[in-house]
């Protein structure tokens, strides 16, 4: 009886209930929110009310997610005057005025300064929006007038929509300020201002030290900065004209983005993923070191990808030779030769100097600068000329073979190389200007009669020299002898790698210790490069240990690659390189010791598969996706890896993948992502059409193989060796007609079906066939593909994929035969 009129007492409660009795979202005049309350948007995206951060006891008025990531605050009003209990009040008054009232006298804490004169009809109140804006706005009949916004007066995150920049007609300023710590939201020691003196740009200050910039807008994106390039998940938006400059960005999915200024100083963009309910950094402001402010001083010019970093532009050398030789570049660069504007040709209109074109690059500080948007980069170059205090010139907008002027008036700072079609042009002395053309223009034609002479004398005793030298040498004797390892107790210095200080160089000896003489007991696997070992050193630190074996058709040029490449790169999906040991003609690479092995050990396996649920395929999945556009788009180097398989990529003991064998591995800068090889190389069922028949590869190719890889591990099934039915597919087209029948699921390996997460599945070999699509061109970038696999939109119908059936291109039967492991006629993986 008792639990019986409980249900019936529940059931009038609800009867009792108003309809539609969601928490509100809009308070009026003279109503209040005490602490405990709250407002939640219409949509239930954001909620405001009193909150305690961390491990702290004081309360704030704040807004938060709601639907998503509970209670993480995006916006605090009373920042610097916390409540020091739960007597906390907002307020608002008559003439739109909100107040944060406290203790027993409710003493104003807080207040919206925004009180403005109100008629008689006008209605006066506070909403919180589904973008986490609180507005308060002026309602009646006929119109509606904003008071007073948080957007306004931004904390330490910025949301899509907001405005960060300066009101000209208000004075206002909008910008981003860190908390002081994860426990106190009170102004910390980091900003992030829109800078409007010069040509505006975003400057990153540490109090008073300017840590970095935000490079000014070039009409496709802010220059200098990385996640513009290529990017699908938002679109950004600079405005400048009489009354206001700023700049906002805005969604272009359904993937939850927040742009925070951390308490210890990271500009992080933070993007929700919903399957495991947490925020990932889609990306971070501060790539590397040459984004510190001026690292390379005035006329430096900053490149991560040399060493050292930091260079004097073409006429210039160092200020303190000596400082810069020791790594202190902050002295920077001073010119080779003075300027002669108004100092040499007597009129003073600067026709004694030029001007120098430097491609590619992160413009450099606005601060001192002027512009007009309306010159072309001819009257630019004559202003510049004309005004003996320009330093340099580029264009406003790089769209369409530029436009608009940007002269430079002071030193140039801040300046690097920079994967980006923006040029600028330095200010010389024309006689510094003559001897850089003539250092870079051709060989004149003595030079060349010289040069064709003294080649034709060398070629002929070089190759008698060349041959009778492959009949003298031997090849180099092998270290091992009768089942003995002779080393040596020293570090080999047989070959130099350069610019590798951040690589440890292991001695023979300390490696074969550590692998028990390369014991095969100890041998964990085999590859294109050689056998791997299990290896544990003195420190007690288990390592992987991969050995050039004798056999290999690889040597030291993919060796060579795969150091430097991986030793330059880091990123929690690829493989940590911890070494590497020469000696004669041993050539080791000693890496971090994956525990479970590689995902083809455990995917291809009838027992062991069962041992891989949904979610953790699926973290796999997205751990690859991660690794790859790292290398793609977000690392210092940009690769393409050119060998995406399943036996190359490695699982830690969290089952986390991590992206392995860069010895294949292409670099490529900026655009230019397309290139052409006669020696093709790579896997046989994860190499792309256009790069088996053509020898085409880019970026498109890795993005096949990632393809590829998820339909692999979503079936079990290894493409290569798959066959269906009577039309004889291959797992992409058996894939693709499942999927055109509106059968997806049925691809999926059975043991799966008591983890899956059925939408997952379908999306995932959906975007997998995205990829596999015949024409590279119709493939996403890796951008996209993560954000198609977090987000919840409608995916593009998928093309027919390459290779759908496996005698459909009579092209690829002309390649020669390939064994288990190789697609390529000329090099053996």
């Amino acid at each position: 009886m008792e639990g019986q009129s409980t249900h019936i007492f529940f059931f009038i409660a609800l009867i009792l209930l108003p309809s539609g009795c969601s928490a509100l979202d809009t308070i009026s005049a003279n109503q209040e929110i005490k602490d405990g309350k709250t407002l939640v948007s219409a949509g239930e995206m954001f909620e405001l009310g009193f909150f305690s951060p961390g491990k702290s006891k004081n309360r704030y008025l704040g807004i938060w997610y709601k639907k998503i990531s509970y209670g993480t605050v995006v916006w605090v009003a009373n920042r610097d005057t916390p409540i020091k209990d739960r007597s906390g009040m907002l307020k608002l008054s008559r003439h739109g005025d909100l107040v944060i009232l406290s203790g027993r006298h409710n003493t104003a804490v807080w207040s919206s300064n925004s009180a403005v004169s109100v008629q008689g009809n006008d209605h006066v109140v506070v909403q919180l929006l589904d973008t986490g804006n609180l507005v308060v706005c002026n309602k009646n009949s006929t119109h509606q007038n904003l008071i007073w916004q948080s957007f306004d007066y931004p904390g330490d995150t910025f949301l899509p929509g907001m405005k960060l920049g300066k009101d000209l007609v208000t004075g206002l300023q909008r910008y981003i300020t860190s908390w002081k710590s994860p426990d106190d939201p009170s102004i910390g020691a980091f900003s992030n201002i829109h800078d409007t003196n010069g040509y505006p740009q975003t400057l990153g200050w540490h109090g008073k030290v300017l840590l970095g910039r935000l490079g000014p807008w070039n009409g496709l994106g802010f220059s200098g900065f990385p996640s513009e390039k290529g990017n699908q998940i938002y679109s950004s938006e600079f405005v400048m004209n009489e009354k206001e400059i700023y700049h906002r960005y805005a969604l272009k999915t359904s993937v939850v983005l927040r742009i925070v200024l951390t308490w210890d100083g990271k500009t992080l963009f933070l993007h929700w993923i919903k399957r495991i309910k947490e925020w990932a950094v889609y990306a971070n402001a501060a790539v590397d070191s040459c984004d510190r402010f001026s690292l390379c001083g005035p006329y430096g010019i900053c490149s991560i990808n040399k060493h050292p970093p930091c260079n004097c532009m073409q006429g210039f050398e160092p200020r303190n030779p000596e400082e810069w030789g020791a790594s202190d570049w902050v002295s920077g660069c001073i010119r080779k030769k003075p300027l002669n504007c108004g100092n040499g040709d007597g009129d003073g209109d600067g026709d004694g100097d030029g001007f120098w074109k430097i491609e590619g690059v992160k413009v450099p500080d606005t601060r001192r600068s002027s512009y007009n948007v309306s010159m072309t980069l001819g009257e630019c170059e004559m202003a510049c000329k004309r005004n003996c205090s320009c330093t340099g010139y580029t264009s406003l907008d790089i769209r369409n073979g530029g436009s608009g002027c940007l002269l430079w008036l002071d030193k140039l700072l801040d300046t690097r190389e920079y994967d980006v079609n923006q040029d600028i042009y330095i200010r010389m002395a024309a006689s510094e200007l003559e001897g850089l053309v003539d250092s870079n223009s051709s060989f004149n034609k003595k030079k060349r009669i010289l040069v064709m002479v003294l080649l034709t004398s060398l070629v002929v005793p070089i190759l008698f020299a060349l041959a009778y030298a492959c009949r003298k040498i031997n090849k180099p004797p092998h270290m091992k002898r009768q089942g003995k390892w002779y080393v040596h107790d020293e570090k080999n210095t047989s070959l130099q790698m350069e610019h590798l200080d951040e690589l440890q160089v292991f001695s023979l000896y300390e490696v074969a210790r550590a692998t028990c003489n390369f014991n095969d007991s100890n041998k964990i696997g085999e590859g294109g490069f050689g056998p791997v070992y299990k290896g544990v050193l003195e420190d007690g630190r288990e390592i992987a240990v991969k050995r050039l074996s004798e056999t290999s058709q690889q040597g030291l040029d993919e060796f060579k690659n795969e150091v430097i490449c991986i030793a330059k790169l880091q990123h929690r999906n690829l493989v940590k390189l911890l070494g590497y040991c020469i000696h004669q003609n041993e050539l080791i690479l000693i890496y971090e010791y994956m525990t479970n092995k590689s995902l083809d050990w455990f995917l291809f396996d009838e027992t062991k598969s069962l041992m891989l649920n949904w979610p953790q395929r699926f973290n796999i999945i997205h751990g690859i996706s991660r690794g790859i556009l790292y290398l793609h788009q977000d690392s210092r180097l940009q690769i393409i890896h050119r060998d995406l398989k399943a036996g190359n990529i490695l699982l830690d003991g969290d089952m986390n993948p991590k992206i392995s064998d860069f010895g294949l591995a292409r670099k490529f800068v900026g655009p230019d992502t397309t290139a052409k090889t006669i020696k093709v190389v790579g896997t046989y069922g994860y190499i792309s059409p256009e790069y088996a028949v053509h020898g085409r590869f880019s970026i498109k190719s890795d993005v096949f193989s990632f393809g590829v890889m998820v339909l692999e591990i979503i079936s079990g099934k290894k493409n290569k060796d798959f066959s269906h039915g009577d039309h004889r597919d291959n797992l992409l087209g058996y894939a693709w007609r499942l999927h055109k029948e509106g059968r997806s699921i049925g691809l999926m390996s059975a043991s799966l079906q008591a983890s899956c997460v059925v939408t997952e599945v379908l999306r995932s070999i959906h975007v997998a066939l995205l990829c596999v699509q015949h024409h590279a061109e119709d493939r996403p970038t890796m951008l996209s593909v993560v954000l198609m696999l977090v987000s919840e939109g409608a995916l593009p119908e998928p093309k027919l994929p390459a290779f759908f059936i496996e005698k459909s291109y009579p092209e690829f039967e002309s390649l020669p035969s390939v064994d288990e492991h190789t697609i390529t006629q000329l090099y053996a993986r």
